[in-house]
């Protein structure tokens, strides 16, 4: 019994990954080397995300050193609730009235692009429309009756969606171009991948130290191969 629940609990990002909607997602073309995005990210996140959801499991100063800021304009810009710059990066919503407000506590979102896929956020976040039936007027195509707002309403605009029903009774929604918004098509899908770009990073910070170390291990493994076989041939030269 007790194995059976360890291999329930290890397989539990993949039953959530899979009952998410099957809506084709937009691809995420992300690129964690490129830390004038991350740090756009965490700006857009810090401004427009972070009042609900924290990244808890990653501290102000591991960011700012793995992003280039110095700890002067960690505090300055970025920390928002003058906490120090070796805290964890949480926020004050409290879970218990969070709960009522939204009927579930927001969820922590630091490893987020590790159990959905940065192509589920990048696709998630434009993905709000407007739906007057909703408690806070949106719903989203890749995550169907949304309990949230439009947190990047502001920056996006408003859509609204053409909705269509099968045969199974099973509405589809289009959403149309956004109009209202501070910025145009372009600048608002750059600032979503940036969003997207920084909880990818958060979700796995070493990733770039560890794909970078793949490589030094699989030129070891070649050079290793080379003096392995020419080993053997002197071992057996004897032999034949």
């Amino acid at each position: 019994m007790k194995k059976l629940l360890i291999a329930l609990v290890a397989l539990l990002p993949t039953f959530v990954i899979a009952a998410g909607s099957s809506v084709p997602l937009e691809k995420a073309n992300i690129d964690l080397h490129d830390k004038a995005s991350l740090e756009r990210g965490l700006n857009l996140f810090q401004q427009h995300c972070s009042g609900c959801h924290s990244t808890e499991y990653q501290r102000y100063g591991r960011v700012a050193e793995d992003l280039g800021i110095s700890a002067d304009d960690m505090r300055a810009k970025y920390i928002l609730d003058g906490a120090k710059i070796g805290s964890l990066m949480t926020n004050a919503m409290p879970h218990k009235e969070a709960a009522a407000w939204f009927g579930a506590t927001p969820p922590d979102l630091t490893l987020i692009a590790r159990v959905r896929g940065s192509d589920w956020v990048y696709s998630y976040l434009k993905g709000f429309y407007k739906d007057d039936t909703r408690p806070f007027g949106v719903n989203n195509t890749v995550f169907p009756l949304v309990g949230m707002p439009n947190v990047l309403e502001t920056l996006e605009g408003v859509k609204d969606a053409t909705c269509t029903t099968d045969n199974h009774g099973i509405q589809t929604c289009k959403p149309g171009e956004a109009k209202g918004g501070s910025m145009s098509a372009e600048e608002f899908d750059q600032a979503v991948l940036d969003i997207t770009n920084f909880l990818t990073y958060s979700a796995e910070p070493v990733r770039t130290v560890r794909e970078s170390m793949g490589w030094y291990v699989l030129g070891f493994l070649f050079i290793f191969f080379i003096i392995s076989y020419f080993l053997k041939k002197e071992y057996w030269r004897d032999v034949h």
